[in-house]
């Protein structure tokens, strides 16, 4: 097969060749941005599932879709390491800036508002305020009071003001949202209550782990009623086999049944694992149709691959402890179950040692990222088939 027509995509964010299995959130996303922009009121949205699954692709497919219909798009990406105000100051300035065009007046007010919001980040140097790069004056008095949820409530409601007076709306996508500090978490809530409740055409979608929604419940109560939770999960059968086959087909070539079925033993229909196993079973396959046979002889290749870059990178984080526990919970996890959840007193059972002696390292794989609690007493791994891949390591 040749390797340079290989049309499979194993990257980080990176949208597959073909977006199996997503069509009815992208149909549900297009209705949402519909009854906006008629004044209907709706929901923010977020989406959460293990690292692997496609979130950022979907957000991005998402974002598409908004920019498609005319809206303002912003991006950013949380970090537990950096407050909200200077990666929203620079996703909203290019949102505006899309929006610019139909009203300049009003839109260089907003930017200055924007600019305003930015310079009082309190990571500044003192005496030295961050410069956001906004070429119009900024705003006093609007969105710079120094409490982030006052002034993000100002901020959204200028910005989604200019977008409907525009005739259009203004999206904000954020990933990684379960990075956010709790102070910002707060005021996004806040935020959106306040747009939702005034019918404002701004909306904000937020992708992240699975413990997101226990995040935002624990800082506004109404969070709950807030969003559109939509849990994003590995692919059924026909839906990988069309990740598979699509691409295939229109490069001229195909897999065999057998193959497919072969390929979702091996990724557990996991989007990233699908790519990663079909881009390796591509180039070894001798010819067309890719069978059964090659993928029994990719399958160790993929495997080695994804123990470098994928498990391997993140186990390389932790620490001493840390990887000890993290053996721990895959010696304890049922290898058959279908989810890597264990409890907590499992874990330390396993260990020999009381639960109160492993909280430093649980704390840390936490803020890592590399395991979350989504229920009290239980913890599990973010990356699917984390256990599988340590239980290999030990033989």
């Amino acid at each position: 097969m040749d390797p340079v027509r290989n049309p499979y995509a194993p990257g980080a964010g990176q949208r597959p060749p073909e977006l199996a299995g997503r069509d009815a959130e992208l149909t549900t996303f297009d209705v949402m941005l519909e009854r906006i922009s008629r004044g209907r009121p709706e929901r923010s949205v977020v989406l959460t599932g293990l690292r692997g699954v496609g979130k950022t692709v979907l957000l991005n497919a998402m974002r598409s879709a908004a920019v498609r219909r005319g809206w303002g798009t912003g991006k950013l990406e949380a970090r537990p390491d950096q407050t909200i105000r200077r990666p929203l100051a620079a996703a909203l300035h290019l949102a505006v800036r899309e929006l610019a065009g139909r009203n300049d007046d009003e839109a260089a007010h907003v930017l200055g508002v924007v600019k305003s919001f930015a310079q009082r980040d309190s990571t500044a140097a003192k005496g030295r305020p961050w410069q956001p790069g906004i070429d119009v004056p900024a705003v006093p008095g609007r969105a710079d009071s120094g409490d982030i949820e006052t002034d993000l409530v100002e901020l959204f409601s200028d910005v989604a003001g200019l977008a409907g007076d525009t005739g259009h709306g203004v999206a904000v996508f954020i990933d990684e949202m379960q990075d956010l500090g709790p102070d910002d978490v707060s005021a996004l809530c806040a935020a959106c209550h306040e747009i939702s409740q005034q019918a404002l055409p701004l909306v904000v979608v937020g992708a992240g782990l699975p413990h997101l929604p226990a995040v935002l419940s624990a800082s506004k109560s109404y969070s709950e009623r807030l969003f559109r939770y939509t849990r994003i999960d590995r692919l059924d059968r026909s839906a990988a086999d069309i990740a598979l086959r699509a691409p295939a087909r229109d490069e001229d070539a195909d897999f065999t049944d057998e193959a497919l079925a072969a390929m979702y033993e091996a990724t557990g229909g996991y989007p990233y694992f699908v790519q990663a196993y079909g881009k390796v079973a591509w180039d070894g396959a001798p010819r067309s149709p890719i069978t059964a046979a090659d993928i029994a002889v990719a399958a160790p290749e993929a495997e080695a691959e994804l123990a470098v870059g994928f498990f391997g990178s993140r186990f390389e984080r932790a620490t001493p402890a840390e990887r000890e526990y993290l053996r721990a919970m895959a010696d304890v996890a049922d290898p058959g179950a279908a989810t890597d959840a264990v409890p907590t007193a499992g874990v330390a059972e396993s260990l020999g040692r009381p639960p109160s002696a492993l909280s430093a390292a649980r704390d840390g794989l936490l803020k890592k990222g590399l395991v979350y609690s989504g229920q009290r007493g239980l913890i599990a791994f973010t990356v699917p088939h984390f256990g599988r891949y340590l239980r290999a390591q030990e033989v």
